[in-house]
């Protein structure tokens, strides 16, 4: 199915799946499940994360897990797997989960979970007591750690001083909105990508069928530092041409500010078409009234760059239902759901400053 085809099929069902939401919400279900579903409906609604977690006290990953419960399941994702609390596990019931495990092929620790839940109406308090019955069923997870060798570390920390003083700056014209700051970074996604780490039988593969692992779609992502919102587009490939696309697309959201934008070295930002476009759109102008600004993080120092914790987000939980996402179609449409039109808030978010709206 292509990608416009899985959209529209979506959207023939959005509206009656809205109308099962409002209903479920309106039956008085478990003060639990209603947390979930009210989560869920203030999201598709484009109520920003924050206000959601503010008003139902929530935090953004209970946010995520329920909005991709909702997508894969419906309302019964929402629903509680189990029937009372917490309880103890029988040695012939350990022994019976321990038989489950070694059946299947692949696992996650929500299968497990759900599971228990389902059979024997016990949630474990502590995820330490699902990981036990993991390693009893010879079960392992093991997971690399990569690092840039080419980084430097002093020019990452200069780099970084200089951008926080880039903004301070500006910290007037940025809460008033004249000037918009964006950070921006390109995701190359492969459909080989949904092949991550899962729990597993030691010494057997686990296998995913893939018609063609090179299929690939680029995305530019942009977060805006001021409201956080994420501004995701696709492009055949990143290049001069595409990103000047995708500047002028920014500018359109916010015609009358000036934008600085904070990206990496790519050659695609800063020759061809790109160095033209600058120089036409900031000509006649002093640099401190340029409309267009661009100023450039540390080289190999990706981790200065929010927006990559953004698409390790998104392909973590490609990874996590990757076994569910027979086409790349469905990859993308699921990559694209789960940070399309968000509202982001972590830490990392916050390394260059803080800074908050005013308004006149």
């Amino acid at each position: 199915m292509s990608q416009n085809k899985w959209s529209e099929k979506f959207e023939e069902h959005e509206v009656q799946a809205l109308l099962e939401l409002e209903n479920f919400i309106a039956s008085n279900p478990d003060p639990r499940e209603l947390k979930r579903a009210l989560a869920v409906r203030m999201l598709i609604k484009g109520i920003c994360r924050e206000t959601i977690q503010n008003i139902l006290g929530v935090s953004s990953p209970f946010i995520s897990k329920w909005k991709i419960n909702y997508a894969l399941h419906g309302i019964e994702g929402l629903l509680l797997n189990y029937q009372g609390s917490q309880g103890q596990l029988k040695p012939e019931e350990q022994s019976e989960i321990i038989q489950w495990l070694t059946n299947k092929d692949h696992w996650d620790l929500s299968a497990l979970e759900n599971y228990i839940a389902e059979q024997y109406q016990i949630e474990f308090q502590s995820k330490t007591s699902y990981y036990r019955l993991f390693k009893l069923a010879g079960i392992s997870w093991k997971k690399s750690q990569k690092k840039n060798p080419k980084g430097d570390e002093e020019l990452v920390k200069k780099k970084h001083q200089e951008i926080c003083e880039t903004l301070e700056e500006h910290r007037e014209a940025i809460e008033s909105r004249k000037l918009v700051v964006y950070l921006i970074d390109e995701c190359h996604l492969l459909w080989g990508d949904v092949c991550g780490y899962l729990w597993g039988k030691r010494n057997q593969r686990i296998e995913i069928p893939l018609v063609n692992e090179r299929e690939k779609q680029t995305y530019y992502g942009a977060i805006n530092y001021l409201t956080s919102q994420f501004v995701l587009r696709e492009y055949a490939t990143a290049n001069s041409e595409n990103t000047v696309a995708f500047l002028k697309d920014l500018q359109s959201l916010n015609p009358e500010a000036r934008h600085l934008i904070i990206w990496d070295g790519a050659s695609y930002h800063k020759y061809k078409e790109m160095k033209a476009y600058l120089e036409e759109i900031n000509l006649g102008n002093k640099k401190d009234e340029w409309p267009l600004t661009c100023i450039l993080f540390a080289p190999n120092a990706p981790e200065q760059n929010p927006v990559e914790d953004i698409w390790l987000n998104a392909k973590t939980w490609l990874r996590k239902f990757g076994t569910r996402l027979s086409s790349f179609s469905l990859v993308k449409w699921f990559f694209n759901f789960t940070i399309q039109q968000q509202s982001f808030d972590f830490p990392k978010l916050h390394k260059f400053g803080d800074f908050q709206p005013t308004f006149s």
